[in-house]
Protein backbone atom coordinates (compact mmCIF):
# COMPACT_ATOMS: atom_id res chain seq x y z
CA UNK A 1 0.00 0.00 0.00
CA UNK A 2 1.27 3.46 -0.90
CA UNK A 3 1.96 5.48 2.26
CA UNK A 4 2.18 8.93 0.75
CA UNK A 5 0.68 12.29 1.77
CA UNK A 6 0.80 15.60 -0.11
CA UNK A 7 1.33 18.62 2.17
CA UNK A 8 0.84 22.34 1.56
CA UNK A 9 0.84 23.72 5.13
CA UNK A 10 1.84 22.92 8.68
CA UNK A 11 5.41 22.00 7.83
CA UNK A 12 6.54 22.74 11.39
CA UNK A 13 4.25 20.01 12.72
CA UNK A 14 5.28 17.58 9.97
CA UNK A 15 8.96 17.93 10.83
CA UNK A 16 8.39 17.90 14.60
CA UNK A 17 6.23 14.77 14.47
CA UNK A 18 8.70 12.92 12.27
CA UNK A 19 11.65 13.75 14.53
CA UNK A 20 9.66 12.84 17.64
CA UNK A 21 8.71 9.46 16.14
CA UNK A 22 12.29 8.43 15.29
CA UNK A 23 15.33 10.68 15.44
CA UNK A 24 18.03 7.99 15.57
CA UNK A 25 18.97 8.89 12.00
CA UNK A 26 18.55 12.29 10.35
CA UNK A 27 19.81 12.92 6.81
CA UNK A 28 19.05 16.31 5.25
CA UNK A 29 19.62 18.11 1.97
CA UNK A 30 18.76 21.79 2.40
CA UNK A 31 20.31 24.97 0.94
CA UNK A 32 19.32 27.45 3.67
CA UNK A 33 19.22 26.81 7.42
CA UNK A 34 18.41 29.18 10.27
CA UNK A 35 19.41 28.48 13.84
CA UNK A 36 15.90 28.39 15.39
CA UNK A 37 14.64 25.90 12.82
CA UNK A 38 17.79 23.81 13.21
CA UNK A 39 17.04 23.54 16.93
CA UNK A 40 13.84 21.65 16.08
CA UNK A 41 15.95 18.68 15.01
CA UNK A 42 17.42 18.42 18.52
CA UNK A 43 14.25 18.74 20.60
CA UNK A 44 13.96 15.01 21.25
CA UNK A 45 17.62 14.14 21.62
CA UNK A 46 20.86 13.84 19.67
CA UNK A 47 20.67 11.60 16.58
CA UNK A 48 23.09 8.69 16.30
CA UNK A 49 23.55 9.35 12.58
CA UNK A 50 23.25 13.01 11.62
CA UNK A 51 24.31 14.21 8.16
CA UNK A 52 23.54 17.48 6.41
CA UNK A 53 24.22 18.67 2.86
CA UNK A 54 23.79 22.42 2.48
CA UNK A 55 25.34 25.47 0.76
CA UNK A 56 28.67 26.97 1.81
CA UNK A 57 28.18 30.19 -0.17
CA UNK A 58 29.35 32.93 2.19
CA UNK A 59 27.19 35.46 0.33
CA UNK A 60 24.12 33.56 1.62
CA UNK A 61 25.34 34.01 5.19
CA UNK A 62 26.10 37.69 4.57
CA UNK A 63 22.59 38.19 3.17
CA UNK A 64 21.07 36.55 6.25
CA UNK A 65 19.23 33.81 4.38
CA UNK A 66 21.27 31.15 6.18
CA UNK A 67 23.03 31.11 9.57
CA UNK A 68 26.59 29.93 10.23
CA UNK A 69 25.45 29.61 13.85
CA UNK A 70 22.97 26.95 12.73
CA UNK A 71 25.82 24.89 11.30
CA UNK A 72 27.81 25.38 14.51
CA UNK A 73 24.85 24.19 16.60
CA UNK A 74 24.38 21.06 14.51
CA UNK A 75 28.08 20.18 14.36
CA UNK A 76 28.37 20.51 18.14
CA UNK A 77 25.51 18.03 18.40
CA UNK A 78 27.20 15.41 16.26
CA UNK A 79 26.19 16.42 12.74
CA UNK A 80 28.47 15.88 9.78
CA UNK A 81 28.02 18.82 7.41
CA UNK A 82 29.08 19.08 3.77
CA UNK A 83 28.55 21.82 1.21
CA UNK A 84 27.49 21.69 -2.44
CA UNK A 85 27.44 24.58 -4.89
CA UNK A 86 24.15 25.55 -6.60
CA UNK A 87 22.15 23.34 -4.24
CA UNK A 88 18.39 23.78 -4.49
CA UNK A 89 16.90 20.42 -3.41
CA UNK A 90 15.22 20.00 -0.02
CA UNK A 91 15.04 16.46 1.34
CA UNK A 92 14.58 15.22 4.91
CA UNK A 93 15.14 11.54 5.76
CA UNK A 94 14.01 10.98 9.34
CA UNK A 95 14.61 7.58 10.94
CA UNK A 96 14.74 4.49 8.77
CA UNK A 97 11.37 4.81 7.09
CA UNK A 98 10.32 8.44 6.55
CA UNK A 99 11.15 10.72 3.62
CA UNK A 100 10.01 14.33 3.32
CA UNK A 101 10.49 16.10 -0.01
CA UNK A 102 9.52 19.75 0.11
CA UNK A 103 10.06 23.22 -1.29
CA UNK A 104 10.64 24.32 2.33
CA UNK A 105 14.09 25.23 3.60
CA UNK A 106 14.93 24.65 7.25
CA UNK A 107 13.85 28.12 8.34
CA UNK A 108 11.02 29.27 10.57
CA UNK A 109 9.55 31.30 7.70
CA UNK A 110 9.40 28.25 5.44
CA UNK A 111 7.99 25.98 8.16
CA UNK A 112 5.41 28.44 9.52
CA UNK A 113 4.38 31.15 7.03
CA UNK A 114 5.57 30.55 3.46
CA UNK A 115 3.51 28.78 0.80
CA UNK A 116 5.41 25.49 0.44
CA UNK A 117 4.45 22.23 -1.26
CA UNK A 118 5.79 18.70 -0.95
CA UNK A 119 5.07 15.26 0.45
CA UNK A 120 5.86 12.87 3.26
CA UNK A 121 6.26 9.22 2.29
CA UNK A 122 6.82 6.02 4.25
CA UNK A 123 6.62 3.60 1.34
CA UNK A 124 9.89 1.62 1.41
CA UNK A 125 10.58 2.01 -2.32
CA UNK A 126 10.15 5.79 -2.14
CA UNK A 127 12.23 6.16 1.01
CA UNK A 128 14.95 3.97 -0.50
CA UNK A 129 15.01 6.05 -3.70
CA UNK A 130 15.36 9.26 -1.69
CA UNK A 131 18.08 7.69 0.45
CA UNK A 132 20.04 6.75 -2.66
CA UNK A 133 19.82 10.32 -3.91
CA UNK A 134 21.15 11.56 -0.60
CA UNK A 135 24.00 9.06 -0.53
CA UNK A 136 25.01 9.78 -4.12
CA UNK A 137 25.19 13.51 -3.36
CA UNK A 138 26.90 12.95 0.01
CA UNK A 139 29.72 10.91 -1.50
CA UNK A 140 30.49 13.71 -3.98
CA UNK A 141 30.09 16.60 -1.55
CA UNK A 142 33.68 16.95 -0.37
CA UNK A 143 34.94 16.93 3.20
CA UNK A 144 33.07 17.45 6.46
CA UNK A 145 32.97 21.01 7.78
CA UNK A 146 35.01 21.50 10.95
CA UNK A 147 34.47 24.21 13.54
CA UNK A 148 37.87 25.79 12.88
CA UNK A 149 36.98 26.34 9.22
CA UNK A 150 33.56 27.66 10.20
CA UNK A 151 35.20 30.09 12.63
CA UNK A 152 37.31 31.43 9.77
CA UNK A 153 34.19 32.08 7.73
CA UNK A 154 32.60 33.88 10.66
CA UNK A 155 35.64 36.16 10.95
CA UNK A 156 35.43 36.99 7.24
CA UNK A 157 31.70 37.69 7.56
CA UNK A 158 32.27 39.93 10.58
CA UNK A 159 34.90 41.91 8.67
CA UNK A 160 32.53 42.19 5.72
CA UNK A 161 29.71 43.47 7.94
CA UNK A 162 32.02 45.92 9.67
CA UNK A 163 32.73 47.46 6.29
CA UNK A 164 29.21 48.85 6.19
CA UNK A 165 28.00 46.79 3.22
CA UNK A 166 24.23 46.80 2.80
CA UNK A 167 22.59 43.38 2.97
CA UNK A 168 21.01 43.78 -0.42
CA UNK A 169 24.35 44.56 -2.04
CA UNK A 170 25.70 41.62 -4.00
CA UNK A 171 28.69 40.37 -2.05
CA UNK A 172 31.78 38.67 -3.37
CA UNK A 173 32.80 36.55 -0.42
CA UNK A 174 32.99 33.37 -2.47
CA UNK A 175 31.45 29.92 -2.42
CA UNK A 176 33.26 27.35 -0.26
CA UNK A 177 31.07 24.45 -1.42
CA UNK A 178 32.07 21.56 -3.65
CA UNK A 179 31.14 21.59 -7.33
CA UNK A 180 29.59 18.17 -8.04
CA UNK A 181 28.22 18.74 -11.54
CA UNK A 182 24.92 17.28 -12.66
CA UNK A 183 23.45 14.20 -10.94
CA UNK A 184 24.78 10.87 -12.29
CA UNK A 185 22.53 8.49 -14.19
CA UNK A 186 22.65 6.07 -11.25
CA UNK A 187 20.09 8.10 -9.30
CA UNK A 188 17.03 5.90 -8.72
CA UNK A 189 13.54 7.18 -9.47
CA UNK A 190 10.41 6.08 -7.60
CA UNK A 191 8.78 2.90 -8.96
CA UNK A 192 5.95 4.68 -10.73
CA UNK A 193 8.50 6.69 -12.74
CA UNK A 194 10.97 3.90 -13.44
CA UNK A 195 12.43 0.75 -12.00
CA UNK A 196 13.89 0.63 -8.50
CA UNK A 197 17.70 0.47 -8.63
CA UNK A 198 19.69 -2.63 -7.87
CA UNK A 199 21.93 -3.44 -4.92
CA UNK A 200 24.13 -6.52 -4.56
CA UNK A 201 26.43 -8.00 -1.97
CA UNK A 202 29.45 -9.35 -3.86
CA UNK A 203 31.32 -12.05 -1.96
CA UNK A 204 35.11 -12.21 -1.85
CA UNK A 205 36.86 -15.37 -0.70
CA UNK A 206 35.55 -18.92 -0.46
CA UNK A 207 34.04 -20.94 2.38
CA UNK A 208 37.23 -23.00 2.76
CA UNK A 209 39.47 -19.91 2.51
CA UNK A 210 38.00 -17.48 5.01
CA UNK A 211 40.04 -14.44 6.02
CA UNK A 212 41.06 -13.39 9.52
CA UNK A 213 38.55 -10.72 10.56
CA UNK A 214 41.33 -8.47 11.87
CA UNK A 215 42.96 -8.19 8.45
CA UNK A 216 43.20 -4.56 7.37
CA UNK A 217 40.66 -3.49 4.75
CA UNK A 218 43.43 -1.92 2.66
CA UNK A 219 45.15 -5.32 2.51
CA UNK A 220 41.91 -6.97 1.42
CA UNK A 221 41.25 -4.33 -1.24
CA UNK A 222 44.77 -4.74 -2.59
CA UNK A 223 44.41 -8.51 -2.75
CA UNK A 224 40.96 -8.56 -4.30
CA UNK A 225 41.24 -5.56 -6.62
CA UNK A 226 37.77 -4.59 -5.43
CA UNK A 227 38.59 -0.88 -5.84
CA UNK A 228 38.08 -1.28 -9.61
CA UNK A 229 36.24 -4.59 -10.22
CA UNK A 230 34.21 -7.40 -8.72
CA UNK A 231 35.30 -10.79 -10.09
CA UNK A 232 32.85 -13.57 -11.03
CA UNK A 233 33.65 -17.27 -11.68
CA UNK A 234 34.42 -18.66 -15.11
CA UNK A 235 31.29 -19.42 -17.11
CA UNK A 236 29.04 -17.32 -14.84
CA UNK A 237 28.91 -13.90 -16.40
CA UNK A 238 27.16 -11.26 -14.23
CA UNK A 239 24.53 -10.38 -16.83
CA UNK A 240 21.95 -9.29 -14.27
CA UNK A 241 23.98 -6.36 -12.91
CA UNK A 242 22.95 -3.10 -14.58
CA UNK A 243 24.66 0.30 -14.83
CA UNK A 244 24.38 2.21 -11.58
CA UNK A 245 23.82 -0.82 -9.35
CA UNK A 246 25.38 -0.51 -5.90
CA UNK A 247 27.91 -3.25 -5.17
CA UNK A 248 28.61 -3.92 -1.49
CA UNK A 249 31.93 -5.70 -0.96
CA UNK A 250 31.67 -8.61 1.49
CA UNK A 251 34.58 -10.75 2.71
CA UNK A 252 34.07 -14.27 4.07
CA UNK A 253 35.72 -14.33 7.51
CA UNK A 254 36.21 -16.84 10.34
CA UNK A 255 36.15 -16.99 14.14
CA UNK A 256 33.19 -16.83 13.96
CA UNK A 257 32.12 -17.40 10.36
CA UNK A 258 30.42 -14.40 8.80
CA UNK A 259 30.47 -12.11 5.77
CA UNK A 260 31.60 -8.60 6.66
CA UNK A 261 30.75 -5.68 4.38
CA UNK A 262 33.80 -3.43 4.14
CA UNK A 263 32.91 -1.06 1.30
CA UNK A 264 30.70 -0.24 -1.67
CA UNK A 265 30.95 1.09 -5.21
CA UNK A 266 28.83 1.82 -8.29
CA UNK A 267 28.67 -0.81 -11.05
CA UNK A 268 29.21 -0.64 -14.80
CA UNK A 269 27.26 -3.26 -16.75
CA UNK A 270 29.37 -6.28 -17.75
CA UNK A 271 30.54 -6.37 -21.37
CA UNK A 272 32.11 -9.64 -22.61
CA UNK A 273 35.66 -9.12 -23.82
CA UNK A 274 36.09 -5.73 -22.26
CA UNK A 275 35.35 -7.08 -18.80
CA UNK A 276 37.35 -10.30 -18.79
CA UNK A 277 40.66 -10.88 -17.03
CA UNK A 278 43.72 -10.31 -19.18
CA UNK A 279 46.91 -12.32 -19.02
CA UNK A 280 48.44 -9.49 -16.98
CA UNK A 281 45.51 -9.59 -14.56
CA UNK A 282 46.00 -13.31 -14.02
CA UNK A 283 49.76 -12.96 -13.56
CA UNK A 284 49.08 -10.37 -10.87
CA UNK A 285 46.35 -12.44 -9.16
CA UNK A 286 46.49 -16.11 -10.13
CA UNK A 287 43.06 -16.85 -8.73
CA UNK A 288 41.51 -14.80 -11.57
CA UNK A 289 42.09 -17.74 -13.89
CA UNK A 290 39.04 -19.25 -12.15
CA UNK A 291 37.32 -15.90 -11.62
CA UNK A 292 37.88 -14.05 -14.91
CA UNK A 293 34.65 -12.08 -15.44
CA UNK A 294 34.29 -8.53 -14.12
CA UNK A 295 31.72 -6.05 -13.03
CA UNK A 296 33.84 -2.91 -13.14
CA UNK A 297 33.09 -0.31 -10.47
CA UNK A 298 33.77 3.34 -9.73
CA UNK A 299 33.39 5.75 -6.80
CA UNK A 300 34.51 2.96 -4.47
CA UNK A 301 34.77 3.76 -0.77
CA UNK A 302 36.10 1.51 1.97
CA UNK A 303 36.30 1.48 5.76
CA UNK A 304 39.65 2.71 7.08
CA UNK A 305 40.12 -0.10 9.58
CA UNK A 306 40.02 -3.87 9.78
CA UNK A 307 37.42 -6.20 8.30
CA UNK A 308 36.11 -6.54 11.85
CA UNK A 309 34.90 -2.93 11.61
CA UNK A 310 32.62 -3.95 8.74
CA UNK A 311 28.89 -4.66 8.77
CA UNK A 312 27.80 -8.20 9.58
CA UNK A 313 25.66 -9.93 6.97
CA UNK A 314 24.62 -12.43 9.65
CA UNK A 315 23.13 -9.55 11.61
CA UNK A 316 21.27 -8.28 8.55
CA UNK A 317 19.71 -11.70 8.03
CA UNK A 318 18.83 -12.04 11.72
CA UNK A 319 17.05 -8.68 11.68
CA UNK A 320 15.31 -8.75 8.28
CA UNK A 321 14.92 -12.49 7.65
CA UNK A 322 13.11 -13.02 4.32
CA UNK A 323 13.19 -9.26 3.65
CA UNK A 324 17.00 -9.37 3.41
CA UNK A 325 17.19 -10.25 -0.30
CA UNK A 326 15.15 -9.64 -3.41
CA UNK A 327 14.59 -13.37 -4.07
CA UNK A 328 13.52 -14.34 -0.55
CA UNK A 329 11.30 -11.29 -0.22
CA UNK A 330 9.63 -12.11 -3.54
CA UNK A 331 9.14 -15.75 -2.54
CA UNK A 332 7.65 -14.76 0.80
CA UNK A 333 5.12 -12.47 -0.90
CA UNK A 334 4.18 -15.26 -3.33
CA UNK A 335 4.02 -17.94 -0.65
CA UNK A 336 6.31 -20.28 -2.60
CA UNK A 337 10.02 -21.00 -2.91
CA UNK A 338 12.93 -20.46 -0.54
CA UNK A 339 12.50 -17.72 2.07
CA UNK A 340 15.58 -18.59 4.16
CA UNK A 341 18.16 -15.85 3.47
CA UNK A 342 21.08 -18.11 4.39
CA UNK A 343 20.08 -20.68 1.79
CA UNK A 344 19.93 -17.89 -0.78
CA UNK A 345 23.69 -17.40 -0.37
CA UNK A 346 24.70 -20.98 -1.05
CA UNK A 347 27.08 -21.42 -4.01
CA UNK A 348 26.47 -17.85 -5.16
CA UNK A 349 29.14 -15.24 -6.06
CA UNK A 350 26.71 -12.43 -5.19
CA UNK A 351 23.17 -11.86 -3.94
CA UNK A 352 20.74 -9.09 -4.80
CA UNK A 353 19.46 -7.12 -1.82
CA UNK A 354 15.89 -6.04 -1.20
CA UNK A 355 15.33 -2.26 -0.82
CA UNK A 356 15.07 -2.80 2.93
CA UNK A 357 18.29 -4.80 2.96
CA UNK A 358 20.14 -2.07 1.06
CA UNK A 359 18.81 0.67 3.36
CA UNK A 360 19.78 -1.37 6.45
CA UNK A 361 23.30 -1.93 5.11
CA UNK A 362 23.74 1.71 4.09
CA UNK A 363 22.83 3.05 7.50
CA UNK A 364 25.26 0.75 9.29
CA UNK A 365 28.00 1.26 6.74
CA UNK A 366 27.65 5.02 7.17
CA UNK A 367 28.03 4.51 10.92
CA UNK A 368 31.20 2.50 10.29
CA UNK A 369 32.54 5.29 8.05
CA UNK A 370 31.73 7.85 10.75
CA UNK A 371 33.58 5.79 13.36
CA UNK A 372 36.61 4.62 11.34
CA UNK A 373 36.80 6.99 8.39
CA UNK A 374 37.35 6.03 4.75
CA UNK A 375 40.44 4.89 2.92
CA UNK A 376 41.78 8.05 1.30
CA UNK A 377 42.06 8.51 -2.48
CA UNK A 378 45.86 8.65 -2.12
CA UNK A 379 45.86 5.22 -0.46
CA UNK A 380 43.80 3.75 -3.29
CA UNK A 381 45.85 5.47 -5.99
CA UNK A 382 48.91 3.54 -4.83
CA UNK A 383 47.19 0.24 -5.68
CA UNK A 384 47.16 -1.29 -9.17
CA UNK A 385 44.46 -0.16 -11.56
CA UNK A 386 43.49 -2.14 -14.63
CA UNK A 387 43.24 -0.35 -17.97
CA UNK A 388 39.79 -0.45 -19.54
CA UNK A 389 39.98 -1.71 -23.15
CA UNK A 390 36.63 -0.60 -24.57
CA UNK A 391 36.11 -3.16 -27.28
CA UNK A 392 33.72 -6.08 -27.69
CA UNK A 393 34.99 -9.62 -27.33
CA UNK A 394 33.73 -13.11 -27.92
CA UNK A 395 31.13 -14.44 -25.53
CA UNK A 396 31.33 -17.83 -23.85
Amino acid sequence: MLNFRLIDSGWDKVVDEAVNANHASILIVCPFIKVRAAGRLLRYGRPKLFQLITRFNLNDFAAGVSDPSALRLLIKNGAQVRGVRNLHAKLYLIGEGCAILSSANLTEAALLTNHELGFIAKTPEVVDACRRYFQSLWHRAGQNLHLTRLAGWERRLATHSAGGMRRETVASLGDEGTSVGLPPTSIVLPPWVGRVGQSFVKFFGEAHKRENRFTQVLTEVNGSGSHWACAYPKGKRPRGVQDGAVMYMGRLVKDPNDILIYGRAVAIRHMPGRDDATADDIRRREWKAKWPHYVRVYDAEFIAGSLNNGVSLNELMDVLSADSYASTQRNASMGAGNTDPRKALMQQPAVQLSPQGAAWLDERLESAFAKCGRLTPSMLERLDWSPTPFQEGDDD
